[in-house]
């Protein structure tokens, strides 16, 4: 994915985004002729090189008619739909316009109809908001973020007069945005940019985890006595944040005295409801020599209230001691083994060595074990061992055995096919050693066409259906 960033370290406006990503790749010639097809006369845009307290950048010119009239909303709307630029520009720089519309309309106590575009709907101001649409749909740029927005401080004029910085619809656009802290004395973020930014950016904050491709410097207009008057705009291919095996659990323990086995019983089967990751319990020796129970309630620490309230309300204990610690945890992913009974849930996890452990459940070879009066420890080792024989099944597949095999036969199905093969011709051969001849060669071949999905073969069928519900269920096989 296609994202950028806005560094905005001495503000944004709208001719310093436009500039920037001019800068960075987006094509001047191609930008121009979009303007040309809104019919504002004759503007012309160029850029040139500047340097901001020894830092390059692009300076953004805009060269136009003088006009005294000023535009509704729906003119300068009626002007983007007979543009000849793509959907996505149209719609994002309609967007634009709608948004300082509605702020506008706010501050003035209107409405986007009646709301007059001042310097916003002045041509230098459209081309720019119009330039950036273009611009950011020619960089094909699908996510934005943002650097919390410096806004400066003192007074600016607009057309109503004298107001303080940020001015109102500029404030009214950064409602939601990150506000950073600064005491220079000029306007930092002007309306368009405050448009922009909080239309396009969806999080602010540090840099995301991207492979930066192309960077893109706008410089303003004025000079900035600290820093640079530049907008850096990065643009790269996101990045997808490796998944982390180290987290944090909460340890919550409690001292409990002159309870019953029953109470703790319950409290505890009340913990396992609430999301608790793991409960157990310790007899301690406790003060004046009394016996005592210490209850351990592991679980995550957004589930710490519901946990405190079972406790309270379950133990009667009088305080509950808790604890953040970190721990590593293998992944894992829920699968389930084909066995001889049924079919068997587990999980899978993986160790830092690469190598695999598969985890039968227990109450899946407990009720097997009760069913067909086995022992439990052997429907657990049964339940492993054919669950590594189907991953072995499926890493070391005869390609040239099940190459003809069709298509609409599921995999497991091809595998039973080789597996009924051979252990025909086994029997083939086995029979050729008691009458003595050799007949290995003559194995017939099982047609293509006999592979019937729903065949049930109870001899050589590794994915058995399950038993018959009836109460003379077979004997399990050998």
């Amino acid at each position: 994915m296609q994202i950028a960033y806005f560094d905005c370290f001495s503000g944004i406006s709208g001719d310093m985004t436009l500039a920037a990503l001019i800068d960075a790749g987006a094509d001047l010639a191609f930008i121009q002729a979009a303007i040309d097809s809104l019919e504002l006369g004759d503007v012309r845009l160029s850029v040139s090189n500047t340097s901001k307290r020894g830092f390059r950048g692009k300076l953004l010119r805009i060269d136009h008619p003088k006009e005294h009239s000023h535009r509704f909303l729906r003119d300068i709307l009626a002007l983007l739909r007979k543009a000849k630029i793509s959907t996505n520009a149209k719609d994002l720089a309609m967007r634009l316009f709608e948004r300082i519309a509605r702020a506008e309309a706010k501050v003035h106590g209107t409405t986007i109809d009646r709301v007059q575009f001042h310097e916003v709907g002045a041509i230098d101001s459209i081309v720019d908001m119009v330039g950036v649409s273009v611009a950011w749909d020619l960089l094909q740029i699908e996510r934005a973020y943002s650097s919390p927005v410096p806004t400066g401080t003192g007074q600016v004029r607009i057309a109503h007069g004298i107001v303080a910085i940020p001015a109102p619809a500029t404030a009214e656009l950064l409602v939601g945005v990150p506000i950073a802290a600064t005491q220079i004395p000029i306007e930092m973020t002007t309306p368009t940019g405050a448009a922009i930014v909080s239309e396009l950016a969806t999080e602010f904050g540090g840099m995301p985890p991207m492979q930066v491709g192309r960077i893109g410097y706008g410089a303003g207009n004025k000079e900035v006595p600290d820093r640079p008057n530049l907008l850096r705009i990065l643009i790269g291919n996101a990045i997808k944040p490796t998944p982390k095996n180290d987290d944090s659990i909460l340890v919550m323990e409690s001292n409990l005295d002159d309870i019953s086995g029953e109470q703790i019983g319950f409290a505890i089967e009340m913990l396992w409801k609430v999301g608790a990751l793991d409960v157990f319990s310790v007899p301690i020796q406790m003060k004046k020599n009394r016996p005592g129970t210490l209850l351990t309630v592991i679980a995550k620490p957004q589930d710490r209230k519901a946990i405190e309230t079972i406790l309270f309300q379950q133990t009667g204990t009088l305080g509950i001691r808790y604890r953040k610690q970190a721990r590593t945890v293998l992944p894992r992913k829920a699968v389930h083994a084909q066995t001889p009974w049924g079919i068997v849930a587990g999980k899978v996890s993986e160790l830092p060595t690469g190598e695999i452990n598969f985890s039968p459940e227990y109450d899946d070879c407990r009720q097997i074990a009760a069913d067909y009066g086995l022992r439990w420890l052997d429907v657990v080792r049964k339940a492993e061992e054919c669950y590594q024989i189907k991953s072995n099944a499926s890493a070391s597949e005869d390609s040239t055995t099940l190459s003809d095999v069709p298509d609409d036969i599921t995999q497991l199905d091809r595998v039973n096919a080789v597996f009924r093969q051979t252990a025909i011709e086994d029997e083939l051969a086995s029979l050729a050693f008691q009458i003595g001849t050799d007949k290995k060669d003559s194995v017939p071949e099982i047609p293509l066409e006999a592979i019937n999905p729903l065949e049930q073969n109870t001899h050589y069928r590794w994915d058995s259906s399950p038993w018959p519900t009836a109460e003379d269920r077979p004997a399990p096989p050998e």
